[in-house]
């Protein structure tokens, strides 16, 4: 997980269906919103996600009354990939678990959350030949929300594991979010070796013997952030290569078989092993707080089929950001100001801000005046932050705009002042 230095969707409420291990809750709970309601169909994954977060999700979504579930603010949904998957059959919506988005739909339509937040695997942008991204697109225009959509890989966003995914956010239109921009891609600073466990005592069992074991003869002596393949196993299967700990991680699967199964095999000390479930978890972004569960198969299924939560994190400080200027837009609708006369106010404080500056006051009287008013700016509240903080308030609004003209006053009268003694 990343740090995170605004909580910028405080106040917020938001649903976690399909919640699995709470990728998404951990997500958004970073950047100050509060979970309502959960739902998870697997028991394994419950009992996991109640000792982490103190509550029992609810089952089958398929028998859920979606007029019991609690109103909320964004509606998150990382549904069932396996009929979209490359590794799977590839069904889509003739797979039983591919029509579970029209769950999702019948919530969203009951309920009209302000967002809705998907995420599911690369191959839903292009299965069926785009129709079922199409089908979606349509059933949440149909519903009222704009779409945004981008294959998103982990690489790019601080974690070194190849898992590229479809991430889906849609705006209700009354919030008049037109434009949806998601987060540009961070140099990646680490890699596998900076992920793994060092305590030797309990990867023992991990570490793989055998005779079978080819290696190409490459030097493990160079960083990639792409994977570099080293050796394999047997025939070199899914589940039977062997590659450097200096570059990426493969993709973490839930299914698939070989001696390395679900990981893939890395040269950790000279001999390949499978990777521990923590290391895992940290190529997923998991705290080391987090409490898996005791059985070891369902922790690396659980892991194969979660969400990465830096990539999230990151999603959702631009969908603040957006809810943030929508905010604006509203409290300036209230208070009978444009957003070109805000603006302009808000330049005029950066300019005072920069003139101050650029004066190099030295005199003391003058440097009073100037902590005086620029004060009375940061008291205007002509900022996002500050509509932020007082949830669009239209008494606040007319106050802070009162402060405003008094504070360029006297703002004028200062420089008035401070040149004709200079």
């Amino acid at each position: 997980m990343i740090k995170i230095e605004e909580q910028s969707l405080k106040n917020y409420t938001f649903i976690d269906l399909f919640a699995g291990l709470g990728g998404f809750r951990l997500a958004l709970e970073s950047l100050g919103a509060k979970c309502v309601y959960s739902n998870e169909w697997d028991k394994y994954a419950q009992e996991v996600y109640s000792k982490n977060f103190g509550d029992i999700p609810d089952g089958d979504i398929t028998k859920v009354n979606e007029n019991n579930i609690p109103n909320h603010d964004i509606l998150c949904a990382g549904f069932p990939c396996q009929a979209f998957s490359i590794s799977g059959k590839q069904l889509g919506f003739n797979d039983s678990r591919g029509t579970l988005f029209f769950d999702v739909a019948r919530i969203v339509k009951c309920k009209r959350p302000k967002i809705v937040f998907m995420e599911n695997v690369k191959n839903f942008a292009t299965h069926d030949s785009g129709k079922t991204l199409q089908v979606v697109k349509a059933t949440m225009e149909e519903l009222g929300y704009t779409f945004n959509y981008k294959v998103l890989n982990a690489t790019n966003f601080g974690i070194p594991q190849k898992r590229e995914r479809i991430y889906m956010v849609c705006f209700r239109n009354d919030l008049g979010i037109n434009k949806f921009s998601f987060p540009k891609p961070i140099e990646l600073d680490n890699h596998v070796e900076d992920l793994l466990l060092k305590d030797e005592s309990i990867l023992n069992d991990l570490y793989v013997n055998r005779e079978d074991t080819y290696y190409t003869g490459q030097k493990d002596n160079m960083y990639s952030n792409k994977c570099i393949r080293l050796g394999i196993v047997n025939k070199g299967g899914q589940g039977e290569r062997i590659y450097s700990t200096k570059g990426i991680a493969i993709t973490l699967s839930a299914n698939g078989g070989g001696i390395f199964a679900k990981t893939g095999g890395y040269l950790v000390n000279g001999k390949p092993r499978k990777l521990h479930q923590r290391e895992c978890a940290r190529l997923m972004g998991f705290p080391d707080s987090y409490i898996f569960s005791e059985n070891k198969n369902q922790v690396y299924k659980q892991l194969g089929n979660s969400v990465v939560v830096d990539v999230l994190q990151y999603i959702a400080i631009e969908i603040g950001k957006k809810m943030l200027e929508a905010d604006f837009a509203v409290w300036l609708q209230n208070i009978n100001i444009s957003k070109k006369v805000a603006n302009d106010y808000i330049s005029r404080i950066k300019n005072f801000e920069q003139s101050i500056s650029n004066c190099n006051i030295t005199n003391e009287y003058f440097k009073d005046r100037c902590s005086s008013i620029l004060s009375l700016f940061n008291q205007t509240g002509l900022n996002e932050e500050m509509v932020s903080r007082h949830k669009g308030s239209l008494p606040l609004g007319k106050y802070y705009l009162s402060t405003y003209k008094l504070a360029i006053k006297k703002y004028v009268n200062f420089m008035d002042e401070y040149y004709s003694k200079i």
